[in-house]
């Protein structure tokens, strides 16, 4: 990439604003400067864009293609002109101009292409796998309206339309001569060739054009361009022509216009209705179809190679089970449209896809009705039964100590067909995301699977970039720690392990207390403008931001601070450190006990918030529309990092991530990737609480505990779920009655009561260790040393290394 000096990248951008938008710089909106600046930043990658593809085409360079129903890409300015070595310049030549650079980038909206960690994952992984010089790219679906807008109205959840593409997103290349068409629906008839085998001609079928858009993803100065492909539904052209001639057809095609906009319309529509599960269906089938037809074109074009060994220049990593209909679509593409036999290309898919696994948790691992499979994707359906029949066979003839065990492990069972099944048959690789959970999918969720393959698991621990979540959100602490170990912890994030020689270096110390308290200063001043309450900089920032879900325990948390809160209305001038508690978090639109978790919250925060006896000792925030952009803010500013969910239910994790590579501590569960961050920094760094894994799913096991026990016997909790049933936190009486019911008469499913007297410790000892100041600057710091361990950039390399046999 160029290097530019501030006067010439001035001049650079006075030129481009008035060529693009016929402005004068003084007349200039922030807006325009967003548009004209992004211009300048991929007129300079576009070349370079170029130049990965032909070397990777030279070179017949081994490929990556990463599928996912999400990409939470966040706003890519910013951190576009960090990774093409911009960033500096310009800020430096926005700031000569009389310009805030945050207001220029705030015109970018987050691109609404994932809704929490898998999306966000995928996006840090790109980002790595750019910056580490592997060639691999992303696939996933252009949705027209992200998740949706969460509006907080009386405390309800409200869901307006995120349509994120309402104004030109300069990110994006539309590659129209590079579409494919996708098929579903009607009729498959089967005809005898000359050679004995059958050829499969498909009738009636509704035909949707996908057209790929391609946003780039930048490697950190190192001039490489990798691509995040999205797949846009449209209609075929020979579909529009029949709309505009009579035809008794005319209304089933006009339901198919409607469906095809649907399509790639938005993201995680509501499955509670058939017709919802029909469209997820068809989306996910959208994005695996059109993705392998563009890899088999490309690896046609590209290699001088029969397509049986296409698995040994690709490799297709599907992100969750979302993508799993890759296993039959890339056989029905190879024996339908290419000639293979079954063999041929069962060994050719079994060797190029790869599944990761992100849950378990029963009702994420996907399951669709035979019934919908067949209508909807009836060629589809008859490779999955086959490939159904010829697993159960092999079990029963192969395996005969497993006979009993085939009903378990069958794709198709009970008239469903299991999607993880599917993907875990269909691949050559099945990773978990974190050390404990890859041994719970081993020992007890996939347990009959790995004793079939056990070569086929492995762990692959999650990762963040540490560029987006510590170079660009957090710039003054990325200066502080330069200063004292040098740059090179930017490409080698391993090297923070440095920062422990300064973790008793009083100036040091200091520094990053300056910089903590800068941050913490920065988001007080925006929840003020967006919530009216004015917090204390000096309180505890403590921190809960992640999807709601039962298991991530939101409720857990928001009980500590009724519990404090009446200890404070018993004893006003009781000793306690100030606590802000910072909530960010969507619920599903049809996830009834979730909504009711965040009203909860606000009318906690309602009363507690304006309550002058309690003298601004407890301060409850919740922030709207979480998001990339907004963890952003909050994450720089966090002094303790929540981590609270039912061991057991969080496979990975990545929030504990980025917050403490920002220095935040960690307060949680033995769960997900807290284990593996309480191993590296020690008991002394980090505040464990709660029931353990195995302890959960014995209890599971042996039919849980009773909660009406805890009820009974403990104060706190009792009056806690008193003054939910009693309305004294809600505007009448049965308010929060099925969050009571849930707790009292549904058993506590995610322990809440079982874990609250360990919660309450656990953050006695956070009180204690903040007041002390010094110690609590060398446990930020020790954490900020270790994270470099949770950078993507391990995780890929292990990717790399392992599963995909990248160079």
């Amino acid at each position: 990439m160029k290097t530019y000096s501030k006067e010439a990248f001035v001049t650079l951008l006075e030129d481009k604003l008035t060529r693009k938008r016929r402005k004068h710089i003084e007349d200039a909106s922030d807006k325009d400067l967003y548009y004209v600046i992004s211009s300048i930043v991929k007129d300079e990658l576009t070349p370079q864009w170029l130049k990965t593809k032909e070397n990777y085409q030279k070179n017949e360079t081994r490929q990556v293609y990463y599928l996912s129903m999400e990409f939470l890409i966040g706003r890519l300015l910013e951190s576009n002109l960090l990774n093409c070595g911009l960033l500096d310049v310009c800020n430096a030549a926005l700031k000569d101009l009389g310009r805030n650079p945050e207001d220029i980038f705030k015109h970018e909206h987050d691109a609404g292409l994932g809704n929490g960690g898998l999306g966000r994952l995928a996006a840090c992984f790109l980002d790595s796998i750019a910056s580490l010089n592997y060639a691999g790219h992303g696939s996933g679906i252009r949705y027209r309206y992200g998740l949706f807008e969460q509006r907080i109205i009386h405390g309800n959840q409200i869901e307006l339309p995120d349509y994120w593409l309402k104004e030109e997103y300069p990110w994006e290349t539309r590659k129209s001569d590079e579409s494919v068409e996708v098929h579903f629906g009607g009729t498959v008839h089967m005809h005898p060739k000359s050679d004995g085998s059958l050829e499969f001609v498909y009738q009636d079928t509704d035909k949707v054009t996908a057209v790929p858009y391609d946003v780039p993803v930048v490697g950190y100065q190192n001039n490489v361009v990798n691509t995040l492909r999205l797949w846009s539904a449209e209609l075929s052209p020979e579909e529009s022509d029949i709309l505009s001639e009579p035809s008794n057809q005319y209304y089933h095609h006009l339901d198919h216009t409607h469906s095809v906009e649907q399509i790639s319309g938005f993201l995680y529509p509501d499955d509670s209705s058939y017709e919802g599960k029909e469209l997820r269906l068809k989306q996910q089938f959208f994005l695996v179809s059109a993705t392998i037809q563009g890899i088999i074109i490309k690896f046609k074009r590209n290699f001088d190679l029969p397509l049986t060994k296409m698995h040994e220049k690709i490799v297709i990593q599907i992100n969750d089970t979302h993508p799993s209909l890759a296993v039959p679509e890339l056989m029905r593409l190879l024996m339908d449209e290419e000639g293979l036999s079954w063999d041929e290309a069962w060994k050719v898919t079994t060797n190029t896809i790869a599944y990761t696994n992100h849950t378990t948790l029963s009702e994420a691992l996907e399951k669709w009705s035979t019934s919908l499979v067949k209508q909807l994707l009836p060629r589809v359906y008859m490779i999955i039964d086959e490939i159904n029949e010829r697993f159960c066979q092999g079990l029963w003839f192969d395996h005969p100590e497993m006979r009993d065990k085939i009903p378990e492990l069958a794709i198709i069972s009970d008239e469903q067909v299991h999607m993880a099944h599917l993907a875990i048959i269909g691949s050559f690789s099945v990773n978990g995301v974190a050390r404990i959970h890859t041994e719970i999918l081993k020992k007890k969720e996939m347990k009959n699977f790995y004793h079939l393959f056990p070569k086929r698991f492995n762990n692959k621990t999650n990762g963040i970039t540490h560029r987006r979540w510590l170079l660009q959100v957090n710039p003054c602490l990325s200066e502080a720690i330069t200063d004292v170990i040098g740059p090179q912890w930017i490409k080698h994030p391993n090297k923070l392990i440095s920062l422990l020689r300064y973790s008793n270096d009083a100036p040091f110390l200091d520094k990053i207390d300056q910089v903590k308290r800068k941050n913490k200063q920065t988001l007080a001043e925006l929840i003020h403008k967006q919530t009216g309450v004015a917090i204390d900089e000096e309180s505890i920032f403590d921190v809960q931001i992640k999807r709601l879900h039962e298991y991530k325990r939101q409720l857990l948390n928001i009980f500590h601070v009724i519990y404090l809160y009446n200890e404070l209305k018993e004893n006003p001038s009781m000793d306690i450190t100030p606590r802000t508690f910072i909530f960010g978090a969507k619920a599903a639109p049809s996830y009834h006990l979730a909504k009711e978790v965040i009203k909860l919250i606000h009318h906690v925060a309602s009363i507690v918030n304006f309550d002058k006896g309690i003298n601004d000792k407890l301060k409850v925030i919740f922030l709207e529309n979480y998001n990339v952009s907004l963890a952003e803010k909050i994450i720089p500013a966090a002094d303790i990092s929540e981590q609270i969910s039912t061991a057991s239910k969080e496979a990975s994790g990545t929030g504990n991530m980025k917050m403490m590579m920002n220095g935040a501590l960690t307060i949680g569960t033995l769960d997900g990737a807290n284990i593996e961050i309480r191993d590296l920094v020690g008991d002394e760094n980090i505040f464990i609480f709660g029931l353990k894994a195995q302890e959960v799913l014995n209890y599971y096991q042996h039919g849980g505990y009773i909660a009406k026990d805890i009820y009974n016997t403990d104060d706190r909790v009792r009056k806690i779920l008193d003054q939910l049933h009693y309305g004294e936190f809600g505007a009448q009486e049965i308010e929060f009655k099925d969050i009571f019911y849930n707790i009292l008469y549904h058993n506590d499913p995610y322990f809440v009561l079982k874990d609250f007297d360990p919660y309450i410790e656990s953050h006695e000892l956070v009180e204690r260790a903040y007041r002390n100041k010094r110690e609590w600057q060398k446990m930020s710091v020790t954490n900020i040393a270790y994270s470099g361990k949770f950078s993507s950039d391990r995780t890929i390399k292990e990717y790399a290394s392992e599963i995909w046999k990248l160079r």
